[in-house]
């Protein structure tokens, strides 16, 4: 897997001040996409160990309120696993931070269970997630004066609860 970019105080993507990942390749192609380059698998840098045991180091302040994914498309097959690895360790090594991730696909049609997207790890990759963020960008719904999305289409999902009961439960509305 290789990404675009690594934020380490980001607090456009989610509450609060956030570590963001900026995962590459990306089969969506959106139009009007504020990231084009990232849609090219191997746009930047490998993403090893080295790159998350620093995701780790940043996450593990005080002030850092949670780790955010996204691309490029973090439910990319190519991508899932290693963002699923790097899920579980944060789980582990820090319960206390939340996990955002962004999506172009949706939830309900792509990524739950027999879902075009939904592959062997993407249970678990959604377990750990508390917030998502779904839905392709839609350029003629842009609306810049939402908050954590870009087009009006876009859900901002309690993840958690929805998995729970397996309904949709919106986090901020």
């Amino acid at each position: 897997m290789h990404y675009g970019n690594l934020k380490k105080y980001d607090i456009a993507n989610g509450e609060g001040v956030r570590v963001t990942l900026f995962v590459s390749g990306c089969t969506n192609h959106c139009k009007g996409c504020f990231q084009k380059e990232t849609w090219d698998f191997d746009f930047g840098q490998i993403y090893d160990k080295k790159v998350e045991d620093e995701i780790l180091e940043a996450l593990n302040k005080p002030y850092i309120k949670g780790l955010t994914l996204l691309g490029g498309e973090p439910f990319e097959e190519e991508n899932q696993k290693v963002l699923t690895r790097l899920l579980r360790r944060v789980k582990e090594e820090l319960p206390q931070k939340d996990i955002w991730a962004y999506t172009g696909f949706i939830l309900d049609q792509d990524l739950l269970k027999y879902g075009k997207r939904h592959y062997e790890v993407t249970d678990e990759m959604l377990s750990y997630i508390d917030v998502l963020v779904d839905g392709p960008f839609i350029e003629d719904k842009k609306d810049i004066s939402l908050a954590f999305r870009g087009s009006k289409n876009q859900r901002i999902i309690d993840l958690k609860r929805t998995l729970q009961d397996e309904r949709i439960h919106l986090y901020l509305e």
